[in-house]
C-alpha cells in the first residue's frame, strides 16, 4: 500500500480546520459538537481524530494558524529596506486583528485558545508555538532596532520586544470585547510611549 505523501496529509488537515471553522462560524464554539465537524468536512470520526484528539485542539490549532498569516505580513514589514517604527509595525498587527476579529473570524478564537493552553497539554502546545514564533519576530525586530540606533547600545533587545509584544493582547482583548480602541487611538499612544524612528514634530 502506497504512503500517504505530506502534501495528502497537509491537504486533509486543512480540510478539517476548515470545515470547524466553518461551523464555529455559523453555531458558535460552544454550540459546535465533533459530529457537526465530521458532517461538514465529508469525513469519518476516524479520519478527524486522526489528526485533532477533540474540539479544544480544532480551536487551538486554528487560533495558531491566524498567527501564521499574520507573521507573514510581519515579516515583510521587518524586513524591509526601510524599517517600520514600533507605531507603524504595531499598526499592522492591529489592523489585521481587527480584520479577523468579526463573526466567524479567527481571532475571535484567540482568547478561547489561551485559556485551552493552560489545561489542556495538547492544546497548549499549539498555542506555545503560535506564541514563540510571534516573540521570534520581535526579537528580530528589536535586534534592527539596535542597528537602527533606536534603542542604547547596551539596550536588552529581547526584554524590549517582549514588552512590545505584550502591547498586542491588551489591545485585542480590548477591541473584542469592550469594541474599542480603534487603531489609530492605540497607534498614537504607541508612538508616544515608543517614539523611536519617529520625526521630530515641527
Amino acid at each position: 500500500m502506497p504512503r500517504v505523501s505530506e502534501e495528502h496529509k497537509e491537504r486533509r488537515r486543512q480540510q478539517i480546520l476548515d470545515a470547524a471553522q466553518l461551523c464555529f462560524a455559523t453555531k458558535g464554539f460552544h454550540d459546535t459538537s465533533m459530529q457537526d465537524v465530521f458532517a461538514e468536512s465529508g469525513l469519518s470520526a476516524g479520519a478527524v481524530y486522526r489528526y485533532f484528539k477533540s474540539k479544544n485542539d480544532l480551536v487551538a490549532a486554528l487560533a495558531a494558524q491566524t498567527t501564521v498569516r499574520l507573521r507573514e505580513r510581519m515579516t515583510e514589514a521587518i524586513r524591509a529596506d526601510t524599517l517600520p517604527t514600533p507605531a507603524e509595525l504595531v499598526t499592522i498587527v492591529a489592523t489585521y486583528i481587527t480584520e479577523h476579529s468579526g463573526p466567524g473570524g479567527l481571532v475571535r478564537l484567540a482568547p478561547q485558545a489561551w485559556s485551552l493552553a493552560l489545561v489542556d497539554k495538547d492544546a497548549g502546545g499549539y498555542v506555545k508555538d503560535a506564541v514563540l514564533g510571534m516573540r521570534q519576530l520581535w526579537d528580530e525586530y528589536t535586534e534592527r532596532m539596535l542597528a537602527h540606533g533606536w534603542l542604547p547600545a547596551d539596550a536588552d533587545t529581547h526584554a524590549v520586544a517582549t514588552a512590545i509584544m505584550g502591547l498586542l493582547p491588551g489591545f485585542m482583548l480590548q477591541h473584542l470585547i469592550i469594541g474599542d480602541p480603534d487603531i489609530e487611538t492605540f497607534t498614537r499612544g504607541v508612538r508616544t510611549l515608543l517614539p523611536y524612528g519617529e520625526a521630530p514634530e515641527s
